[in-house]
């Protein structure tokens, strides 16, 4: 069965979180679904097999960060993940204080979460979403700081954030530092600078259902009640599917090797996308920096049209691309982090490139993208743009 002609015309712009599965990690899926179906914690001949392919994948994916492999937990999604690090490691060290410092640009499930662990410093950005390093080192040294948490790069905008340095504001201060590296491992060098490390394999084309955070030894974390209790895995009780286990661990593989192979053919198409939204669509604001950024992503905002208008007569002519903040979108909040740089939030388009982009892709969204937001415009009785 081939493709319909319609189908054969879409173009993908939206990859963020979730990227076409790449064909070696739906192999391994498979393949471990004869080999790994059964219980992990079962005792049996089939359950230790099953047990021996999810440490395997744990320690694979110690590997590519730098850990041990007993420092490496399983989740069921990133935003699992991410609620677990702030809410076990805020209550690990709950004597110290209940407060977490994290950046304005942060994903919702981790100021959320912070908010949920007693109370939040939030530390401001600049104008293309960068953290303050000034701010951010005088909110760690705060009496009564449990944990501080800055994400390795914006998914929403692609600013590349100042981790090493935040890395040492906060071993000064003695408060471990979470770093959330979903969007930006497998896109670009992630360092050992972190206390206490997310990654999202469903963001490098894995399939859903696991994600990772590992926390090196001597960070303390302390299981929030009733979680955990009487599981064996005491932090995500219930565990994970092995076979997507193995999946995320030979997603994760790729995408280190994406990273070490050299440039991002992304970044010029990036480029491409920034001059053009600027030059031919009136009345735009592109979001994020020019440099200093991940190779994928690109937001910008257009005036005086609603951003789900754009996506939807973008949709009906062939592209998918994204609007709002990623983890807001689908309840049309405006962008947090839009409106933390003091960027324009109306009218807003999240594009994140999959592996495999072209500049075909790049240059039919360009052209369709200014008769779109015109046609919406006029639609709304602004003639004059």
């Amino acid at each position: 069965m081939t493709d319909s002609p319609a189908a054969a015309r879409r173009v993908v712009l939206d990859a963020g979180g979730r990227a076409p599965v790449l064909p070696a990690a739906r192999e391994a899926f498979l393949a471990a679904l004869d080999e790994g179906w059964s219980d992990p914690r079962r005792l049996h001949t089939e359950g230790r097999r099953a047990r021996a392919l999810l440490d395997g994948a744990r320690e694979a994916v110690a590997a590519l960060v730098g850990a041990r492999t007993e420092e490496v937990d399983l989740a069921p999604s990133h935003t699992a993940a991410l609620h677990g690090a702030v809410l076990t490691a805020a209550r690990g060290r709950r004597r110290i204080g209940t407060s977490v410092v994290a950046s304005a640009v942060e994903r919702r499930a981790v100021l959320d979460a912070a908010e949920a662990a007693g109370s939040l410093l939030e530390v401001r950005v600049d104008r293309h979403g960068r953290l303050d390093l000034a701010a951010f080192a005088d909110a760690v040294a705060r009496p009564g700081v449990s944990l501080a948490a800055v994400q390795h790069a914006n998914g929403e905008v692609g600013t590349l954030q100042p981790v090493a340095g935040a890395h040492d504001a906060a071993r000064a201060a003695g408060v471990p530092l979470l770093v959330d590296a979903g969007s930006s491992f497998g896109h670009v060098p992630v360092g050992p600078e972190w206390d206490v490390l997310t990654l999202d394999p469903g963001d490098v084309g894995a399939l859903p259902g696991v994600a990772v955070l590992a926390t090196r030894a001597g960070v303390r974390r302390s299981p929030v009640p009733p979680a955990g209790a009487g599981d064996e895995d005491r932090w995500f009780p219930g565990g994970v599917s092995v076979p997507a286990a193995l999946a995320a661990a030979v997603a994760l593989q790729a995408a280190a090797a994406r990273v070490a192979a050299g440039p991002d053919p992304r970044h010029a198409l990036v480029d491409r996308l920034r001059a053009r939204v600027a030059a031919e669509v009136p009345e735009v604001d592109v979001a994020g920096p020019a440099e200093g950024r991940l190779p994928h992503v690109l937001t910008f905002s257009c005036l005086y049209v609603d951003g789900e208008a754009v996506v939807t007569a973008l949709d009906r002519a062939g592209f998918a691309v994204a609007s709002g903040s990623a983890c807001t979108s689908a309840t049309e909040e405006p962008s947090h982090v839009l409106a933390a740089m003091g960027a324009l939030t109306q009218g807003n388009v999240r594009l994140s490139l999959p592996v495999g982009a072209t500049e075909a892709d790049v240059d039919r969204f360009c052209a369709a993208l200014p008769g779109v937001v015109a046609a919406i415009r006029r639609d709304a009785g602004l003639t004059d743009l």
